[in-house]
């Protein structure tokens, strides 16, 4: 297992989009944490959520089992979850289990942030 490193989350916004920049370890430890920052932007009636990695240095199972939980319901509200600057061994792990088939992986956040743009 990894050092424990502190997960945390920032939050920024622009515009519409709401990007979340994550930090450390994301596991079954830390995967409440991002549950409860993803519901509270859903509950508040935004829909457009762009996760930044560009800082997280691990991710388990449980760490990918919080995105899926929520793309299908922000896509059946008209929006979507987005990701970008992945470090290659986070890409790793995503792309080994299929995900950049259900999910839009950009190398940058500003051109996740564009595409949300092309979004009515």
């Amino acid at each position: 297992m990894p050092g424990k490193e502190q997960f945390n989350i920032v939050t920024k916004t622009n515009e519409d989009v709401d990007c979340l920049h994550l930090k450390g370890y994301l596991d079954a430890h830390t995967a409440p944490e991002l549950e409860d920052a993803i519901s509270g932007i859903i509950n508040t009636g935004r829909k457009k959520i762009l996760i930044n990695f560009s800082n997280l240095d691990y991710i388990s199972s449980a760490g990918l089992g919080v995105f899926m939980a929520f793309i299908e319901e922000l896509r059946d509200k008209g929006g979507d979850l987005k990701m970008s600057d992945m470090k290659p061994k986070v890409f790793s792990v995503f792309d080994l289990l299929g995900f950049p088939m259900l999910f839009e992986i950009f190398k940058e956040e500003k051109s996740a942030i564009e595409k949300f743009k092309e979004m009515a």
